[in-house]
Protein backbone atom coordinates (compact mmCIF):
# COMPACT_ATOMS: atom_id res chain seq x y z
CA UNK A 1 0.00 0.00 0.00
CA UNK A 2 0.60 3.53 -0.58
CA UNK A 3 0.59 6.02 2.45
CA UNK A 4 0.52 9.88 1.03
CA UNK A 5 1.08 12.47 3.72
CA UNK A 6 -0.35 15.73 3.45
CA UNK A 7 0.55 19.19 5.34
CA UNK A 8 0.88 22.78 5.01
CA UNK A 9 -2.77 23.98 4.56
CA UNK A 10 -4.47 26.72 6.76
CA UNK A 11 -6.36 30.24 6.55
CA UNK A 12 -4.59 32.88 4.83
CA UNK A 13 -5.49 35.89 3.85
CA UNK A 14 -5.33 37.25 0.21
CA UNK A 15 -2.13 38.03 -0.71
CA UNK A 16 -0.35 35.59 1.48
CA UNK A 17 1.64 32.35 0.82
CA UNK A 18 1.83 28.77 2.15
CA UNK A 19 4.19 25.88 1.38
CA UNK A 20 2.05 22.32 0.71
CA UNK A 21 3.86 19.06 1.43
CA UNK A 22 3.01 15.36 0.49
CA UNK A 23 5.29 12.33 1.22
CA UNK A 24 5.02 8.92 -0.30
CA UNK A 25 5.93 6.01 1.76
CA UNK A 26 5.13 2.12 1.29
CA UNK A 27 4.84 0.62 -1.83
CA UNK A 28 5.92 3.24 -4.39
CA UNK A 29 7.79 1.67 -6.38
CA UNK A 30 6.66 2.75 -10.19
CA UNK A 31 6.25 6.15 -8.74
CA UNK A 32 6.18 8.65 -11.62
CA UNK A 33 4.47 11.82 -11.51
CA UNK A 34 3.52 14.00 -8.65
CA UNK A 35 1.48 16.47 -8.16
CA UNK A 36 -1.97 18.21 -6.91
CA UNK A 37 -5.47 18.68 -7.95
CA UNK A 38 -7.83 20.35 -5.91
CA UNK A 39 -11.43 20.41 -5.23
CA UNK A 40 -14.20 22.87 -4.42
CA UNK A 41 -17.86 22.19 -2.81
CA UNK A 42 -19.97 21.73 -6.32
CA UNK A 43 -17.17 21.34 -8.90
CA UNK A 44 -14.97 19.07 -10.07
CA UNK A 45 -11.47 18.25 -9.28
CA UNK A 46 -9.24 19.95 -11.24
CA UNK A 47 -5.57 19.47 -11.77
CA UNK A 48 -3.22 22.34 -10.02
CA UNK A 49 0.17 21.66 -11.44
CA UNK A 50 2.33 18.08 -11.69
CA UNK A 51 5.85 17.05 -11.51
CA UNK A 52 7.83 14.17 -13.22
CA UNK A 53 10.70 12.64 -11.81
CA UNK A 54 12.69 14.16 -14.19
CA UNK A 55 11.05 17.90 -13.18
CA UNK A 56 9.39 18.37 -15.37
CA UNK A 57 6.49 20.66 -14.01
CA UNK A 58 3.03 21.28 -15.75
CA UNK A 59 0.36 24.30 -14.05
CA UNK A 60 -3.41 25.53 -14.54
CA UNK A 61 -3.10 28.42 -16.19
CA UNK A 62 -5.19 29.52 -13.44
CA UNK A 63 -2.14 29.11 -11.02
CA UNK A 64 0.68 29.97 -13.68
CA UNK A 65 2.92 32.68 -12.18
CA UNK A 66 1.59 32.16 -8.46
CA UNK A 67 2.77 28.69 -7.42
CA UNK A 68 5.32 26.30 -8.19
CA UNK A 69 5.58 22.99 -7.92
CA UNK A 70 8.90 20.98 -6.81
CA UNK A 71 10.23 17.60 -5.91
CA UNK A 72 12.49 15.90 -3.52
CA UNK A 73 13.12 12.55 -5.32
CA UNK A 74 15.41 10.81 -2.05
CA UNK A 75 12.62 12.09 0.16
CA UNK A 76 9.85 11.02 -2.02
CA UNK A 77 7.86 14.65 -1.52
CA UNK A 78 6.30 16.95 -3.58
CA UNK A 79 5.84 20.57 -2.52
CA UNK A 80 3.46 23.25 -3.71
CA UNK A 81 4.24 26.69 -3.50
CA UNK A 82 1.71 29.01 -3.25
CA UNK A 83 2.13 32.84 -3.67
CA UNK A 84 -0.31 35.79 -4.11
CA UNK A 85 -3.19 33.52 -2.95
CA UNK A 86 -6.56 34.82 -3.99
CA UNK A 87 -10.16 33.51 -2.34
CA UNK A 88 -11.02 32.54 -5.51
CA UNK A 89 -7.43 29.28 -4.43
CA UNK A 90 -9.78 28.60 -1.63
CA UNK A 91 -10.32 24.66 -1.91
CA UNK A 92 -9.01 21.11 -0.83
CA UNK A 93 -6.15 20.53 -2.17
CA UNK A 94 -5.21 16.64 -2.76
CA UNK A 95 -1.52 15.32 -3.53
CA UNK A 96 -1.41 12.76 -6.32
CA UNK A 97 0.95 10.01 -7.12
CA UNK A 98 0.87 8.71 -10.41
CA UNK A 99 2.03 5.29 -10.88
CA UNK A 100 1.74 4.97 -14.42
CA UNK A 101 -1.68 2.59 -14.84
CA UNK A 102 -3.01 3.75 -12.04
CA UNK A 103 -2.72 6.68 -9.49
CA UNK A 104 -3.48 7.55 -5.35
CA UNK A 105 -4.53 10.49 -4.06
CA UNK A 106 -4.10 11.78 -0.27
CA UNK A 107 -6.74 12.69 2.39
CA UNK A 108 -6.64 15.89 1.78
CA UNK A 109 -5.25 19.75 2.90
CA UNK A 110 -7.77 22.34 3.44
CA UNK A 111 -6.92 25.82 2.25
CA UNK A 112 -8.90 29.10 2.68
CA UNK A 113 -8.26 32.33 0.91
CA UNK A 114 -9.63 35.02 2.62
CA UNK A 115 -10.30 38.62 1.17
Amino acid sequence: QVQLVESGGGLVQAGGSLRLSCAASGSISGLTAMGWLRQTPGKSREMVAAITSGGTANYAESVKGRFTISRDNAKNTVYLHMNDLKPEDTAMYYCNADFGLAAQLGQGTLVIVSS
